[in-house]
C-alpha cells in the first residue's frame, strides 16, 4: 500500500514538474503581457483546472435561494454597482477593463457560462479565480452566501435582460468624479441656473459598465 502511494505521489510531482516547465517555457517565449488574447489549448486548459479546483461538493450544489422577480430587482442592481465595471450590464465582458484583462472577461450569456452549475458559478463568485482578474467577493458569512446564490440567478437571466433593464442598471452603475460634476451641473441647468453640461465623451463607444 504504502509503495503504491510513493509510486502515486511520484507520478503526481512529475506532472507538476513538466507543468511547471511548460509553463515557465510558454512564459519565457510569450513575455508576461496580458494583451494577447489566450490560446484555445490555454483556455481548454485553464477551464479543466479550474473545474477541477472546485469542490465537488459545491460543485454539485443547486441553488438554494428562492427565485423572484425582487431578487432578480436586487441581484441587479448588486451587478450593475459592484459587477459591471468588468462584466458591463448586459454580462458581454465587452467594458475597457472586461478586455484588458487575461484571460479576458467572458460573455456570461454564451454556453460557455451558462453550462456551467450553479454551485460552480456560486464558488466563483465566492472564491474567485487565481491568476485571472476575478476577485473573490465572499467573506465565509450567511449574508455574503445569499448575496452569491443571488447573482447565480441573475447570471442565469443575463441572456433575457430587456432594454429597460439596462436602462435602469445603466443608472446604477458607479459614477467618475467627472461624471459626478456633469451629472450636478446638468440638474442645475434643469432648475433653470448654469449652463447645460456636453456629456462626456466614454471609452471604446459605450458608457463605463454599460451596454454598447
Amino acid at each position: 500500500m504504502l509503495i503504491r502511494l510513493a509510486r502515486a505521489l511520484v507520478v503526481v510531482l512529475a506532472v507538476i514538474g513538466l507543468v511547471a516547465v511548460v509553463l515557465a517555457a510558454w512564459l519565457i517565449s510569450n513575455g508576461a503581457s496580458a494583451r494577447p488574447t489566450p490560446g484555445r489549448l490555454e483556455t481548454i486548459a485553464a477551464r479543466r483546472l479550474r473545474t477541477l479546483a472546485i469542490p465537488s461538493e459545491i460543485r454539485n450544489r443547486r441553488n438554494p435561494v428562492p427565485l423572484t422577480d425582487e431578487l432578480i430587482a436586487g441581484a441587479r442592481a448588486h451587478f450593475a454597482d459592484h459587477c459591471a465595471v468588468c462584466h458591463a450590464n448586459d454580462g458581454s465582458g465587452q467594458t475597457t477593463i472586461g478586455q484588458g484583462l487575461y484571460p479576458r472577461a467572458p460573455d456570461m450569456r454564451t454556453e460557455d457560462t451558462q453550462s456551467l452549475s450553479d454551485g460552480e458559478l456560486f464558488f466563483i463568485i465566492e472564491h474567485g479565480v487565481k491568476l485571472t482578474g476575478m476577485p473573490a467577493w465572499g467573506n465565509d458569512t450567511p449574508e455574503s452566501a445569499t448575496a452569491g446564490w443571488q447573482l447565480v440567478h441573475f447570471i442565469r437571466h443575463l441572456p433575457k435582460l430587456t432594454r429597460e433593464e439596462l436602462d435602469e442598471m445603466e443608472s446604477l452603475n458607479p459614477k467618475s468624479p467627472d461624471e459626478i460634476r456633469e451629472q450636478i451641473k446638468e440638474e442645475e441647468f434643469l432648475k433653470g441656473s448654469g449652463e447645460p453640461a456636453a456629456k462626456p465623451a466614454s471609452p471604446n463607444g459605450h458608457r463605463h459598465g454599460g451596454h454598447r
